[in-house]
């Protein structure tokens, strides 16, 4: 079987970079597809320009260099096409590519479950920001078969205390022991989301944890175990933190502008709690994502940062 580690350095990263962009041109077409109920991944089978419905061919399709010769726009109509298509594609190219370098031991079974991951949390992220909500074909498909793939790929377990001493050798996780790493990953991923919402809505009296990022944390679980699980909730947790205070200070801002324009000047405790209000409107599943990513590729440096979750 061909593998890119068969091939010289250079190539290997100029193949992963390659194969990554054509995963960001699948990934923008799920984006737009999933959730929308009157589309499908298959159905209609050729990607539609929104605008004028004009059918793309393959040459409209290659990635990343169709949409710089079309300077953006659509081949009929020349309606813009968002930056968001070559964005997705530059970031997998780029994420193949990393995790091409940090897989160990050059385990292509691995490195193949990292790229299809990448590629789910990629696309989770993107219709969470534009649409609030998860597609279930990304978190409950992931739930489904999280167990499947560690028993394909035991190394995706490699590093959860459960798979280890249920396989007796710390050292080298086998199949039953993966399966259950897996397992337990899957009920600690959707629990500790469960209970952190729980306890926001008993504190804030509204819902704190929205249903999508439970069923992604699952999956997300089902992949990385129990520990993974916790270490990226937190990673998400912080980089989300950053985010919404973030917003809450850009909307802060935009409201002092608005009264000075319009000369209706109002206190900072009423700018400031109109702007919390607005801000904590935030997506959670893409920082999420980025510590399922994070965690999936670069568990041993995140050990050195949060050693309890192991």
């Amino acid at each position: 079987m061909l593998s890119p580690f068969d091939l010289p350095p250079i190539l290997q990263y100029l193949f992963a970079v390659l194969f990554g962009l054509t995963a960001g041109s699948f990934a923008n077409a799920a984006i737009h597809r999933l959730p929308r109920p009157e589309l499908s991944m298959t159905h209609p089978r050729r990607s539609l320009c929104p605008t004028c419905g004009y059918q793309l061919r393959w040459f409209d399709n290659l990635p990343l260099v169709s949409w710089i010769s079309l300077a953006g726009r659509c081949r009929s109509c020349r309606s813009p096409i968002g930056w968001r298509y070559p964005l997705v594609e530059v970031i997998l190219g780029g994420l193949f590519a990393l995790a091409l370098w940090l897989v160990p031991d050059q385990n292509l079974g691995l490195l193949l479950v990292w790229w299809v991951v990448l590629t789910a949390l990629v696309i989770a992220s993107a219709v969470d920001f534009e649409f609030f909500e998860i597609p279930d074909e990304i978190s409950i498909g992931g739930t489904v078969l999280a167990p499947f793939l560690c028993l394909a790929v035991p190394a995706l377990q490699a590093d959860t205390w459960v798979a280890q001493q249920l396989s007796g050798d710390p050292d080298s996780v086998d199949r039953f022991g993966a399966l259950a790493g897996s397992l337990a990953g899957i009920l600690a991923g959707g629990g500790l989301p469960l209970l952190v919402g729980w306890i926001g809505s008993r504190i804030y009296g509204r819902d704190a944890m929205g249903l999508g990022d439970v069923k992604l944390m699952a999956a997300a679980g089902g992949l990385i175990g129990p520990g993974g699980a916790l270490a990226a909730f937190l990673v998400g947790a912080f980089f989300g933190s950053i985010a919404g205070v973030g917003g809450i200070w850009r909307f802060f801002l935009l409201l002092r502008r608005r009264q000075r324009s319009r000369g209706r000047r109002k206190s900072l405790f009423w700018t400031f709690a109109a702007a919390r209000r607005i801000g904590r409107y935030l997506p959670f599943g893409p920082y999420l994502a980025l510590g399922i990513g994070f965690t999936l590729v670069a568990w041993d440096d995140l050990l050195t940062l949060l050693p309890a979750a192991h």
